[in-house]
């Protein structure tokens, strides 16, 4: 059984985007499309109700927000299977819920209290962090970054090969599924480079840091490249931060990929986004799917 995308809704502009972009990836995937509100959202997006609203009415504007989310879905392609609930639950822990029988979430940047759309909600965020399973959120903002084939190419940033290959098997799916290329990047820098007294060395003495580089490319690349052969993949080392080097590459990506661990030292399950991940959640050019890795 296929398991769905789940797509978190409450109304907003960007929730609805999301359900585009879910709508899309499960029409490409053959997979069904839950929709899901919860009926808490409001407490943590910080939106107050108005006073006097009563249960049976907050069901009202439940019921009408899932199925508004459902005709546009239907309205965007007839042939994806969907399903909606409303659950008495608040959003993280709905969310995080729904994430075990799911494929993926798929969630917008903010929620109905958005303040600044290049801020990412505290929802999101947080389910980002935490959940069992792949989580996309749609950055892009107004001008349809999010909208899928766009560029024509999925980014895959390259960590530490010895925490596991899921984000990698992830993003050669996606392109797979696509039909575009992956582009592998892996950043490295030089110490000789980051002190100010000396000036940029270049030949031999950065030479191991970027056959470093190369070599854990190889590494993280080689089993899924064998499992997906056709898959075309451009491999890339770029000198200095991850972090730049992937919000510089996620301008000319229809979707960012990154892995994040989720156990600490005791083994408990904790809030581990990483530096890397939570620049790209908060300022990438394009959608970013984070992908737990385990260990």
């Amino acid at each position: 059984m296929d398991l769905p995308l789940v797509v978190g809704v409450d109304g907003s502009e960007p929730a609805m985007r999301a359900v585009d972009w879910a709508t899309d990836e499960a029409a490409l995937r053959g997979l069904p499309l839950r929709l899901v509100y919860a009926s808490l959202w409001e407490r943590y997006e910080g939106a107050a109700l108005a006073e006097g609203l009563g249960r049976s009415s907050e069901q009202i504007m439940a019921d009408r927000i899932v199925e508004a989310a459902a005709e546009r879905a239907h309205r965007r392609d007839a042939g994806v299977k969907v399903t909606t609930d409303v659950l008495p639950e608040d959003a993280v822990s709905m969310l995080l819920t729904e994430g075990f029988g799911a494929t993926a979430l798929v969630l917008g940047s903010r929620g109905r209290s958005g303040i600044a759309e290049r801020l990412l909600g505290s929802v999101s965020l947080t389910v980002a962090a935490r959940a069992h399973c792949p989580v996309i959120v749609l950055r892009g903002g107004h001008d349809n970054q999010a909208r899928a084939g766009r560029h024509r190419r999925v980014v895959l940033g390259v960590g530490d090969p010895s925490h596991g290959d899921a984000a990698t098997r992830f993003a050669f799916r996606e392109a797979a599924e696509r039909g575009v290329p992956l582009e592998a990047v892996r950043a490295w820098r030089s110490p000789a480079h980051e002190t100010t007294d000396h000036p940029p060395m270049t030949g031999e003495p950065v030479r191991p840091h970027e056959q470093r580089a190369v070599d854990v490319l190889d590494e993280a690349l080689s089993g899924a490249s064998a499992d997906r052969p056709a898959v075309d993949v451009h491999r890339r080392t770029v000198e200095g931060t991850a972090r730049k080097v992937l919000l510089e590459a996620s301008s000319e990506a229809d979707l960012l990929v990154v892995g994040v661990r989720r156990h600490d030292s005791q083994g408990h399950i904790g809030m581990q986004l990483g530096r890397v991940a939570h620049a790209a959640l908060h300022h990438a050019a394009c959608p970013v799917a984070v992908v737990p890795l385990r260990g």
